[in-house]
C-alpha cells in the first residue's frame, strides 16, 4: 500500500510518501509545499491544492493520512492551518483518495510508542523506522513521514474499523 502522509499548514505543508508491505515501511519522497508569505490567503489555498494534487497524480497513493488540528495558542494561525486542512480534504476527496485522520497522540503512539512522545524522539524513531541516515528536513517532512507511519500501522490492524477515534473522512 501507498500512502501519502500530509502535515497541514498554509506556508509549509509537509508531504511524506511510504510504500508499506508485511509490517515494513519504505521512504518513497518527502518535502514541503510553500507559499510565499506575501501571497494573499485565496491565492496560497489554491497553490496547495494544485500542488498536491499533482503530488497525488505523480505518486498514485492508495490512502491520504493527515494530521487532525488542535488550537493551543495562537487561534489566528490555527484558522488559517484550518483553512488549508480544508482545501487538502477536498482536493484528496475530489481525486477519489482515501483519507484518514490521526490526533497528535495517535501518531507519537504509533511511531514512538508513547503517546506523550517528545516531537525529537518522533523525528528520530522516523528516522530509525525508515532507515535514513538523517532525519527528514524541514521537519513538516519529518512530521508528514511520521503521519504515514502511524496510518501503516493502524491500516494494519483489525482494531482499526473499530476504534471510534481514527476517522475516515471517504
Amino acid at each position: 500500500m501507498r500512502i501519502l502522509g500530509i502535515d497541514p499548514g498554509v506556508a509549509t505543508v509537509g508531504f511524506g510518501v511510504i510504500d508499506s508491505e508485511g509490517g515494513r515501511q519504505r521512504m518513497v519522497q518527502y518535502g514541503a509545499i510553500t507559499t510565499p508569505a506575501g501571497m494573499p490567503l485565496a491565492a496560497r489555498l489554491v497553490q496547495i491544492g494544485d500542488d498536491l494534487g499533482q503530488l497525488i497524480r505523480q505518486f498514485q497513493p492508495d490512502e491520504m493520512s493527515v494530521e487532525e488540528l488542535f488550537f493551543s495558542k495562537n487561534i489566528t494561525t490555527g484558522i488559517a492551518v484550518a483553512h488549508g486542512r480544508g482545501v487538502l480534504l477536498y482536493t484528496a476527496e475530489k481525486m477519489h483518495l482515501p483519507v484518514y485522520e490521526y490526533t497528535p497522540m495517535q501518531i507519537k503512539q504509533a511511531v514512538v510508542g508513547y503517546g506523550l512522545a517528545e516531537k525529537r524522539q518522533v523525528m528520530d524513531m522516523t528516522r530509525r523506522l525508515l532507515k535514513l541516515k538523517a532525519v527528514p528536513r524541514p521537519d513538516d517532512a519529518a512530521d508528514a513521514l511520521a503521519i504515514a507511519i502511524c496510518h501503516a500501522r493502524s491500516a494494519t490492524s483489525l482494531l482499526r474499523r473499530k476504534d471510534p477515534d481514527v476517522k475516515e473522512t471517504v
